[in-house]
């Protein structure tokens, strides 16, 4: 790759240029990473074998922090490893919607927001929510938004799902306890390297006024664009865009990524069947449940793994939940 890259016409062509180079940085920090765990790991030996010598113990507490360090080191390495997946290193494109159940599951549905837009902070991604819809009298029927980073797809795709929300609910003023739900959709941000053939007779496209809660959710616009894949049944909108174009742009786009994601989920599925596996994939699985009362508890289902501080995990600490999935998967 560096020999490549510095060929003079190398910048001839800016498209695998980019690529190449985006590659290359990527092998870089794999390489650094496990240079670093390797350092740490022959300081420690070094120290060991100086206070062998010696005959001096005292180096034994700084070799176990050295070793420590490594350990911790080939564990992240050993997780990046999970992240291995054909478009894991891509930008996703995240969908919440509710579930019946009218304001309640809307409600859900925008804390899930909160906590996903949360967690994407963190992680230092960017986010632009592309579609919005109001709930009727709180939260949101639907949402959409787009993340950018590094292995963006990876660390979400673990989140498609059923989400189960259980709480006393604050819109029931004889204060009972209610269930609700949502369903969670992540796909691939794809490049123009991945063709996903459409057919333009098989879509319906609708145009409407921009709506939702304005300021940072929307722009309000006459461009909406809303595109149903009439064989598939899938529907995807865009409204962020001051152009219609650009909005249909980007509606295409989330309908390439959900029409890839759905055949990729075809094969999962026939090869778990040929397998003899019975594992639950896709978007139809209760994958996750919240439950805030009688007792405070989130729980993944496919994984076991649970936490007790609800306030955090709703506040975007959801690192362990994905990191347990991927390492399982």
């Amino acid at each position: 790759m560096e020999a490549e890259i510095a060929e003079p016409e190398f910048w001839n062509q800016q498209e695998h240029a980019q690529k190449l180079l985006k590659e290359r940085n990527r092998l870089e920090r794999v390489v650094e990473s496990w240079d670093q765990a390797f350092l740490n790991y022959e300081d420690a030996q070094v120290l060991i074998e100086l206070g062998e010598e010696d005959e001096d113990e005292s180096v034994g507490a700084e070799a176990a922090i050295l070793l420590n360090r490594a350990q911790e080191q080939v564990a992240k390495i050993e997780f990046a490893r999970m992240l291995s997946g054909a478009h894991d290193e891509n930008n996703a494109i995240f969908s919440i919607n509710a579930g019946a159940g009218g304001t309640e599951a809307q409600d859900w549905a925008e804390m899930l927001m909160r906590m996903y837009l949360r967690f994407c902070e963190h992680k230092g991604f960017k986010t632009e929510i592309t579609d919005y819809q109001s709930g009727d009298d709180a939260g949101v029927k639907s949402v959409t938004f787009t993340v950018e980073g590094d292995y963006a797809y990876g660390w979400l795709r673990s989140e498609m799902g059923i989400h189960r929300l259980v709480r006393i609910s604050p819109f029931d003023a004889a204060s009972k306890r209610h269930t609700s739900f949502c369903s969670v959709f992540v796909f691939p941000a794809l490049d123009d390297s991945i063709q996903i053939e459409i057919n333009e007779n098989d879509l319906k496209i609708d145009t409407y006024r921009a709506s939702g809660a304005g300021g940072q959710h929307v722009n309000k616009t006459d461009s909406a664009i809303r595109i149903t894949h009439i064989p598939s049944g899938i529907v995807v909108s865009c409204q962020n865009q001051r152009s219609q174009l650009n909005n249909k742009a980007e509606a295409m786009r989330q309908l390439k990524g959900r029409l890839y994601e759905m055949e990729e989920q075809k094969k999962k599925e026939k090869a778990s069947a040929l397998s003899g596996e019975k594992k639950e994939i896709g978007w139809g699985s209760q994958i996750r449940s919240y439950v805030l009362h009688p007792y405070r508890m989130v729980k993944d289902h496919r994984t076991g793994y649970e936490v007790g501080n609800t306030d955090a995990v709703l506040d975007g600490e959801i690192e362990g939940f994905i990191e347990h999935y991927l390492m399982a998967d």
